[in-house]
């Protein structure tokens, strides 16, 4: 299932375009949640793949402009994307998202606008409640054989809640070459700035009593997050002759995490064992640099099986980052919430390089067949620099490895309608920040975790009226099933510090249903829905605590945290070319379990 957003309706309706999740809500199968946490960015995911992520985005995969935006781990972010320059936005979800490798629960694809016609320059201003302040400037046009698009922004705002006040600065830019009548030639480049402060989660009761308070060791230590990342990027695309198309995509940057937390400091009359006193713990600041960088080569072929039209597509994905890890102490004598002595020194690499093949036959004019595979296999290696009395060697390494098939049919039986089915094979291997941590509390990487594996099934139809037609409509529906074994969930959460295990089995399934009329060129509605049924399939142990665990044992049955069994969307506009426009959308989402036991949630 693919679904395609455009640029300008992202931008349309005066949303305040602090992030994508304004924008998202009518992708059936897709919540994008806005943690109002510019420390944390925006939660996203696909059919419950990417709920359990406490930052970022894990489970979906990501690209901008053709580049990974998600990591070799699987990590990704979101904030370095300028939805000033948008061009649109494309989603896939079910089976065949496993054939992008590591972490494929979904695949999101944004591309800036390509640079054409004359020059314009423009640019657009918001204001709100809470403090919000953004602004933004964008160039583009083209100038002979290329074209350009220019973009530079800034956000702040002062927070919902205490201690969540956030600055943000970003640029991008696109040029286009058309080198010759048969290759083009795209260079990208962006950057990206963030200061956040992060005001921690809340208890129910302190929810309760005060919902925009911040936990109270968020104030003592100050907690607070600063992001810089620069990346620039190229694609050389060849048109060899009719039937053949090379493809080159190589890209690198770096990134740089300070991140303090609420690691409590040790009373003066601890033991040395105790808390950041041992010698194996690792602190309460993090400090993160990283390199990335990568290549895909792609190489497409036309041709005909038995008369009919067959299309080949076979490549090779490279992609590596190295991490210097740093924690340190987050006091200095009495004073807390400032970088203190080392604790934590290592150099960290992960790489995959996967090979891959997909092919897409039509038998017929009404049927289509698409086949691929993937070889993927992610390392992740450590290298302890800090080895300190107590503190032994923690370096390690660990190679995970998966060959990911997927295949699908569609029927078309009229021009107006096509049911298709589709199953596949994915995984998931921990993230550097899911193995950060051991669940007692020593020092090294968590190389007990497993990857998930997960098998995929599909089924839909869609339909659309015919061209022409005074009122143009369309609609879809989506069965899907997954299977899931070794599911990496949360095992310990402490003052903003988790540990995660793997917990068995589990299987998510629902109905995703959507539709869309235009009764002319200026009216517009549109509906979606999704249901999800996302449950563990095995009971599993877990250490006792009140917030997360407080029975020891989490049972069969329980709903995934993250996940709302209900999802509906509706909104309708009037949206001339020129001159003022009009909208209105409404949202619901079911109530949403909060932690594995089902103990309580967050209502509808």
């Amino acid at each position: 299932s693919v679904d395609v957003l455009d640029g300008e309706r992202i931008r349309s309706d005066g949303r305040a375009q602090v992030n994508l999740s304004e924008s998202l809500s009518l992708i059936p199968g897709l919540l994008a949640r806005d943690r109002q946490n510019q420390a944390q960015d925006l939660q996203l995911s696909v059919r419950g793949f990417g709920a359990r992520s406490t930052f970022g985005v894990r489970g979906v995969r990501l690209y901008v402009d053709g580049i990974p935006a998600t990591m070799p781990d699987g990590q990704g972010q979101l904030s370095h994307i300028d939805l000033a320059s948008v061009g649109r936005l494309e989603l896939l979800r079910g089976p065949f998202s496993v054939l992008y490798g590591n972490s494929s629960g979904g695949v999101m694809q944004v591309f800036t606008q390509e640079g054409q016609g004359p020059a314009v320059l423009g640019g657009s201003v918001a204001t709100g409640s809470y403090g919000l302040r953004r602004a933004d400037i964008k160039a583009s046009g083209a100038a002979g054989p290329m074209g350009y698009v220019l973009s530079a922004g800034r956000l702040s705002i002062k927070g919902f809640r205490a201690q969540s006040a956030a600055e943000r600065e970003g640029g991008n830019a696109r040029l286009d070459w058309a080198l010759d009548d048969d290759s083009k030639l795209t260079l990208l480049a962006n950057t990206l700035s963030v200061q956040a402060d992060g005001p921690l989660g809340l208890s129910r009761t302190q929810f309760d009593a005060a919902p925009r308070k911040a936990d109270p060791s968020a104030i003592t230590f100050n907690t607070r997050k600063t992001v810089s990342q620069r990346q620039i990027g190229a694609v050389y695309e060849r048109k060899v002759d009719a039937e053949n198309q090379l493809r080159l995509m190589v890209y690198g940057g770096e990134r740089a995490v300070t991140q303090f937390q609420s690691i409590p400091k040790p009373p003066p009359s601890s033991p040395p064992s105790f808390g950041q006193n041992n010698p194996q713990h690792p602190g309460g600041v993090i400090g993160l640099a990283r390199d990335y960088g990568g290549l895909d080569l792609r190489w497409t072929t036309r041709s005909l099986l038995a008369q009919r039209p067959l299309e080949i597509v076979g490549g090779l994905a490279y992609d590596a980052m190295n991490e210097q890890r740093r924690g340190w102490q987050n006091f200095q004598g009495s004073t807390l919430g400032v970088q203190g002595a080392l604790r934590r020194d290592e150099d960290n690499r992960v790489s995959n390089l996967d090979p891959y093949l997909q092919a897409s036959w039509k038998p017929d004019e009404r049927w289509t067949v698409n086949a691929g595979v993937r070889h993927s296999v992610v390392r992740f290696n450590s290298d302890d620099k800090y080895i300190v009395g107590a503190n032994l060697n923690d370096s390690g390494s660990v190679r995970y490895s998966a060959t990911l098939p997927a295949a699908g049919v569609s029927y078309a039986p009229s021009d107006q309608w096509r049911v298709y089915a589709a199953a596949g094979r994915g995984f998931e291997t921990p993230t550097f920040n899911e193995l950060a941590y051991r669940p007692d509390k020593t020092g090294g990487l968590n190389f007990n975790l497993r990857p998930s594996r997960s098998d995929n099934f599909e089924t839909g139809v869609k339909w659309r009226t015919a061209p022409g037609a005074a009122t143009r409509m369309d609609a879809t529906a989506t069965i899907f099933h997954t299977a899931t074994q070794d599911e990496i969930v949360t095992q310990s959460s402490e003052n903003g510090r988790a540990t995660f295990q793997n917990a068995g089995a589990t299987r998510r399934r629902g109905l995703e249903l959507a539709t869309s009329v235009a009764p002319d060129r200026h009216w517009l509605a549109q509906a979606s829905y999704t249901l999800l049924d996302a449950r563990y399939q095995e009971a599993f142990a877990c250490p006792v605590n009140a917030n997360l665990c407080p029975a020891g044992r989490v049972p069969a049955g329980n709903r995934i945290p993250g996940t709302a069994r209900h999802a509906l969307a509706f909104d309708i506009g009037w949206r001339p070319p020129t001159g003022w426009r009009a909208g209105m959308d409404a949202r619901y989402l079911g109530s949403v379990a909060v932690n594995d036991v089902n103990s309580d949630s967050a209502g509808s």
